[in-house]
């Protein structure tokens, strides 16, 4: 059966014939449809779906990355004298030395070799440091105590008096403090 297209309308319509009985058959219009618009539908869906994944996917690392708990809180303060720097517990939480990471900057510049906490010798400081920071004591530093160890002259930058000290005490990677002091001469 012949058919037209018409373009205005994209519909199909084919013209009555006569068939072989001798009846006319009736003219027919069926739509033809725009493929490019009938493809939205499930496209759609995919993308809804994508997107829900991705945020569920997002929570559930948010969820896993978050720290089980929160960072231990203390007051500490910091003095530096000569080659020794000393942190003194205040108040708040005890700090097992096990668990911590001590930074030192002088004048906003990182010493090239930052104090293994505990430890007894280390590169770039003098054996035998005091307190927690010390590997043969407890390794607890408490409420009215007090930690050192002294910056060897083969450590850089050296400490000088005049100079701003800052050190930033984390325990499990999880800031503490961050202290500050100007080094004096002993």
């Amino acid at each position: 059966m012949p058919t037209d297209t018409d373009q205005s309308t994209g519909t199909e319509s084919s013209t009555g014939t006569e068939s072989s009985t001798g009846t006319e058959s009736s003219t027919e219009t069926r739509p033809t449809g725009d493929r490019s618009t009938r493809a939205l539908a499930p496209v759609a869906g995919v993308l809804l779906l994508a997107i829900t994944v991705v945020l569920a996917g997002g929570v559930v690392t948010a969820a896993l990355a978050a720290p089980s708990e929160p960072a231990p809180t203390a007051s500490l303060s910091l003095s530096a004298t000569d080659d020794r720097i000393a942190v003194t517990h205040r108040g708040g939480d005890a700090l097992d030395a096990a668990d911590l990471s001590v930074r030192v900057r002088v004048d906003g510049e990182p010493l090239a070799r930052q104090p293994p906490v505990p430890f007894f010798s280390a590169a770039g400081f003098r054996p035998g440091p005091t307190g927690a920071f010390n590997a043969a004591t407890d390794g607890d530093l408490r409420v009215g105590t007090s930690a050192s160890f002294r910056v060897a002259g083969t450590n850089d930058p050296a400490l000088e008096p005049g100079l701003t000290v800052t050190v930033e005490v984390s325990a499990d990677g999880r800031p503490v403090a961050t202290l500050e002091t100007v080094v004096e001469s002993g």
